[in-house]
């Protein structure tokens, strides 16, 4: 009751106001049973409303404190309500507490909200002269001036909905509010002041030009519905258009109230979700003081934004204008909000200073009048020209409709006010639909009787289409569809700003297609026609990422280059794509390549070299074999055991060949045939060796007086023996084969560059077990080898045989470390190596020297020589 006294309610109001306290008590009894201080609230406002509802029926109505009339009114059956800010400034009283404050005083007549007033006043009279809406009802108003303060604007509201009247009324305080529904405020902040008022009274209020997104709380604000996008849409398209233009570094100034501080901080997370980075964001009122606005220009000085979103009204900007000229700020790139960019006063002001140049911004749609033959007599007169000639014999021209308002210096003509104006329109005849429905009117309406106040969900149902086409309604917040143009200020050959529009923005369109933009069209700041830059930093080239400065915003970042493997195919790229394991990246790290795949070929350098000399070993064991083959005959090739030398150098011809399938691309077969054939051959030709060994001990052995040592090692045991020695091998390859066999495969460990086909061992037990097997038979040789070294000298193969298995043993060994530390085809070409060196070991040191004997000293291949009963010389 207090608060209500201060903002001149009468005490009829009460009550109204106590019930619907009760009714929220009621609510959050029944949510929270248990909370004993509700319910001891509860308990108490039982005995207000008790004492309340007592003295109702008793006590009379009575004004309390200064009436407050109306500043434009008409009567009617049914009253609207109108606020508007027909002063922008005000004069605070003396609040010395000494005496009784006088009411505040406003000054600054606002032209602009008295044209506002006078499109509701056209609304009332156009829909008391139609037949089709509220027929036989007529509409009244009651017109208040807010000053644009929040304490006006609750005062007047409150003047609606109690009326002024000062004498004392014989009835309980229950009569119904005065208006059904007010048109007003311009601004948020006083909308939002009244809305919280006025709302428990289930009077609604409909807003032409406050945008705050807080508005669409329907919790705070129930009764609040507007025919002006919100904020929320606005934002968004702020935040897509400067995307657009690809500015991510923007400072911004903001009016410091509910419209300027709600509608930045949507902005802010609107454009933090598109990648864009508030540098600073400024609040601005006209009345800061001297300090404050020195601040504000010294932040914006030392600034390196390019672009400053200015979310504030036209008087903010005007002053911000004078400010900013006297200290040198320009070049900058301006974008608006509705609130100043169409704003034609703004642009005369500018023009002396030229600093908003090339700005641009959001707009509420241009809207067209048709029909009227009020408006038809006001171009008429506005021209002095007619639409229809009485008579030929008159002097006046015909009206075209092709006039041009701009080129008439009148305040009335300022059209860019046009979408406000036709806001306002809206909202009337949104209100007089409403009745028409809740009035049951079809060709009259059967009642003239004011309702009570209808609730607003009253007005959310109302859908209607103007005389223009345009199709009006509100959504479950209160809000219209959100359409704007975007509106460009280009300047004249007389060095004056005209609106240009160079796109649209639609909400109701998907969001990749909401917004279109002309940009051939567009003029930017000092006249350029290259879209400015605004970036904290430059974007990253493709094959590099971002990475966000410390402590800096994420639009500072600096461009490190993706790492090996890694790849960025795109500006500005967050992360780097790691390539698939075929893949790797090129030099530039924007894409990705075909890894090189590795492998000994035949077409390469060390794989034809490898090649020609395993060839050229089989084409020497052959040579040496058909050597072998001619004298057969001769003694020193039947002293050596013919039949093992023959196996021998056919193991040997195999040696060399086998090594020629580690060479080339390997595959499936390949790599099961190189290992096992490289075994089972090796361990043949290790066995003949064996066994020529064997003989020549026994040989030595069987001259002993006595001693019938060879018909135990005889040629049928001898071939046992090279035949028992390689079937064991044979059985370690099958069981190998049959568990894990060798099989290709992809290395990528070695280089992360490129792919190393190989032979995967399948089971390294297997492959060390062949390997094994050979080292275990050729140190038995060594040994056997060993024992005989010390035979007669021209008898004396164990000695060649000891030499051949040393190099055997020493290459094998040497193999070892070296097999594991060569990467890629290197392993290949160390174990071809290994494989090619063993083998010309074998053949030089126990073939060559009888080659160089049957060849070359043929003298010497005779039977005495062998036996050694030739004299020296």
């Amino acid at each position: 009751p207090y608060a209500l006294a201060r903002s001149n309610h009468t005490t009829c109001k009460f009550s109204l106001l106590a019930r619907w306290i009760w009714s929220q008590i009621n609510e959050e009894c029944s949510m929270h049973p248990k909370k004993p201080e509700i319910l001891l609230l509860f308990i108490l406002l039982n005995v207000v409303m008790a004492t309340i509802n007592f003295s109702g029926t008793n006590a009379t109505c009575s004004l309390q404190g200064e009436s407050a009339f109306p500043r434009l009114s008409k009567d009617g059956d049914i009253i609207v309500g109108g606020i508007f800010p027909l002063h922008s400034r005000w004069e605070m009283p003396d609040l010395s507490y000494v005496v009784k404050p006088l009411p505040m005083k406003c000054n600054s007549l606002n032209f602009k909200a008295f044209q506002y007033s006078q499109s509701l006043i056209y609304a009332i009279e156009e829909i008391n002269n139609s037949s089709s809406i509220l027929p036989g009802v007529s509409l009244g108003y009651r017109i208040y001036d807010s000053c644009t303060s929040v304490a006006i604007g609750v005062r007047m509201a409150m003047a609606l909905v109690n009326g002024n009247e000062q004498t004392v009324l014989d009835e309980p305080c229950s009569k119904p509010a005065q208006v059904q529904a007010i048109i007003g405020e311009t601004y948020s902040s006083v909308s939002m002041a009244i809305a919280s008022t006025i709302g428990p009274f289930s009077i609604s209020i409909i807003s032409y030009y406050a945008t705050c997104e807080c508005l669409s709380d329907k919790r705070k604000y129930p009764s609040f519905l507007r025919t002006i996008p919100s904020d929320y849409h606005q934002t968004r398209a702020l935040a897509e258009m400067v995307k657009h233009f690809g500015w991510t570094w923007v400072g911004a100034i903001r009016r410091d109230d509910d419209y300027g501080n709600s509608g930045m901080a949507a902005f802010i997370k609107a454009a933090e979700g598109l990648g864009i980075c508030l540098e600073y964001s400024i609040p601005f009122f006209r009345t800061y003081s001297q300090e404050k606005v020195l601040r504000i220009v010294e932040q914006i000085k030392s600034s390196t934004s390019r672009v400053i979103v200015g979310f504030i009204d036209n008087w903010d900007m005007e002053t911000l204008l004078h400010v900013f000229h006297e200290h040198n700020i320009t070049g900058y790139q301006w974008v608006g909000t509705e609130a100043w960019i169409f704003d034609t006063e703004l642009a005369a002001t500018d023009a002396r200073y030229n600093l908003l140049q090339g700005a641009i911004g959001l707009a509420i749609p241009k809207t067209t009048v048709t029909g009227s033959g009020i408006f038809t007599e006001f171009w008429e007169a506005l021209f002095q020209c007619t639409y229809t000639k009485q008579n030929e014999s008159e002097n006046t021209p015909v009206c075209t409709g092709e006039e041009k308002v701009s080129d008439l210096e009148n305040t009335f003509t300022d059209m860019t006010l046009m979408p406000i104006f036709s806001n306002v329109y809206k909202g009337v005849y949104a209100i007089a639909h409403a009745l028409h429905n809740l009035l049951g009117c079809t060709q009259t309406c059967p009642t003239k009787k004011q309702p009570d106040p209808f609730t607003v969900k009253h007005l959310k149902r109302v859908r209607f289409k103007t005389k223009e086409g345009e199709e009006v309604f509100f959504d479950e917040n209160g809000d219209p569809p959100a359409k704007y143009e975007i509106i460009n200020w280009h300047t004249n050959q007389e060095h004056q700003h005209e609106f240009v529009t160079v796109g649209l923005y639609d909400s109701s369109f998907p969001p990749h297609d909401r917004l279109a933009v002309n940009m051939a069209s567009i003029v930017w700041a000092q006249n350029k026609k290259q879209v400015p830059r605004s970036v904290c930093s430059e974007s990253c080239p493709p094959g590099t990422r971002k990475a966000v400065q410390k402590g800096k915003p994420i639009c500072c970042f600096d461009c490190i280059p993706c790492a090996e493997g890694e790849i960025s195919n795109m500006t500005d790229s967050i992360e780097c794509d790691q390539c698939n394991q075929d893949y790797w990246s090129n030099p530039s790290r924007d894409k990705c390549v075909k890894k090189e795949i590795e492998f000994l070929s035949y077409e390469e350098t060390m794989g034809i070299l490898l090649t020609v000399v395993s060839i050229t070993g089989a084409f020497m064991t052959v040579t040496t074999a058909i050597i072998f083959f001619k004298y057969k005959d001769t003694p020193i090739v039947r002293a050596n055991n013919s039949e093992l030398s023959f196996l021998l150098l056919f193991s040997l011809t195999l040696c060399f060949l086998c090594s020629l399938t580690f060479i080339g691309q390997p595959s499936e077969w390949s790599c099961m045939l190189r290992h096992t054939a490289f075994g089972i051959i090796f361990v043949l030709c290790i066995s003949c060796v064996l066994g020529k060994t064997i003989v020549v001990l026994m040989a030595f052995r069987a001259t002993l007086p006595g001693s019938n040592v060879m018909k135990w090692f005889g040629p049928p045991q001898q071939r046992l023996s090279v035949l028992a020695f390689t079937l064991i091998q044979v059985l370690i390859c099958v069981l190998w084969l049959s568990i894990s066999p060798p099989f290709p495969f992809k290395n990528l460990k070695h280089y992360k560059e490129k792919i190393i086909l190989e032979c995967h061992l399948g089971s390294n037990v297997g492959f060390w077990a062949v390997l094994g097997y050979i080292g275990i038979l050729a140190l038995l040789c060594f040994a056997l080898a060993f024992l005989a070294r010390k035979l007669p000298d021209n008898f004396n193969e164990a000695k060649f045989i000891t030499f051949s298995m040393l190099i055997f043993c020493a290459v094998w060994i040497t193999f070892i470390p070296a097999y594991f530390s060569s990467p890629g085809k290197f392993t290949v070409a160390v174990e071809i190596f290994a494989i090619l060196a063993s083998s010309f070991g074998i053949l030089f040191c126990i073939f060559l020297p009888k080659c160089y004997v049957i060849v070359l000293k043929p003298e010497k291949n005779t039977k005495k020589q062998l036996m050694g009963k030739v004299p020296a010389k």
